[in-house]
């Protein structure tokens, strides 16, 4: 990777932002992290970041999760975030990746008494999975990771084995992603993104309670169908077998963004094409992302003055 990072309090070049291999965090998954996305829109020559202030909120939560204590307040993470943006000057998407880690080179599992840091990278980044083709999925055989055995609100690096485990069976299987259960069976969300279910007219995404993280993007959805289709989402269990009956289902996150599901354990969802209410979803988030719309620019941090 080419450019600059913000690292031990300072940008330097990427290629100096290095850890011991000793480094607890490296040992243990002691870190915690977020990803953000910063849309290009060529027309306004403008860099939008999206929920910025939102991301480091919930990254705030999950430092207290971890015990880190760090001397950046909001403002200065997104100050920061800026600064390391313009030094890059792009003009394409970007994924801004923050971390905090326990720097300490020990190996006593542990969270306190240790040194804490802070860094920022960014890459160039447009499409993580195909947005239009539509994605298939299968239900995981490992199950989500239990929040009383694992902060599953907090986006602790450690905890993303579990994602990883689930993912890799899946690609090995031929799907595009995989379906975490909970413990008691019911629908949590994918190997590292939220669900959405279209059911009977009826919007349904996993309640807080299935060991869901909250996600930044599944907030926002439930604001955006609100505001542009007067429909309430319901935030409650769902089965399993919903899914193989719903006429509709995407996935959504800041990596996948909205992303069509065409098939769940190779059963076609609806028609087996991407849904319409899904890409029209998909189509009104983009545009608000890239500051086509007025009325969510306040979603939006412009990078260049």
């Amino acid at each position: 990777m080419e450019g600059y990072a913000f690292f031990e309090g300072r940008v330097v070049p990427i290629a100096e932002a290095k850890v011991s291999i000793a480094t607890h965090a490296l040992q243990y998954g002691t870190a915690c992290f977020e990803g953000i996305r910063a849309y290009w829109n060529p027309n306004h020559e403008q860099l939008y970041v999206l929920k910025m202030r939102e991301h480091y909120q919930r990254m705030m939560h999950s430092w207290n999760v971890m015990r880190f204590n760090l001397p950046y307040s909001i403002e200065d993470l997104e100050r920061i975030t800026i600064e390391l943006l313009r030094k890059h000057n792009y003009r394409q998407d970007v994924y801004i990746r923050p971390i905090a880690y326990k720097a300490s080179l020990t190996v006593k599992p542990r969270l306190t008494g240790l040194k804490d840091e802070f860094a920022i990278y960014t890459f160039g980044m447009g499409n993580y999975v195909d947005i239009e083709s539509g994605l298939r999925v299968c239900t995981s055989s490992w199950r989500r990771a239990n929040s009383n055995a694992m902060p599953v609100r907090a986006k602790v690096t450690g905890g993303y084995v579990n994602s990883a485990l689930a993912t890799e069976d899946a690609l090995a299987s031929g799907f595009d992603e995989a379906i975490m259960l909970t413990h008691d069976g019911y629908v949590s969300e994918g190997s590292s993104c939220n669900l959405f279910i279209l059911r009977n007219g009826k919007l349904a995404t996993p309640a807080p309670s299935e060991d869901i993280l909250e996600g930044i993007t599944r907030n926002t959805l439930i604001q955006l169908v609100r505001d542009e289709f007067g429909m309430t989402v319901e935030e409650r269990r769902i089965d399993r077998t919903e899914l193989y009956a719903s006429e509709e289902m995407f996935l959504c996150g800041t990596g996948v963004q909205v992303s069509p599901v065409i098939s769940v354990d190779h059963r076609p969802i609806g028609s087996g094409r991407p849904g319409p209410f899904t890409m029209k979803l998909q189509a009104l988030y983009l545009a608000a992302c890239r500051g086509e719309n007025d009325k969510y620019r306040h979603w939006l941090t412009p990078v260049y003055e």
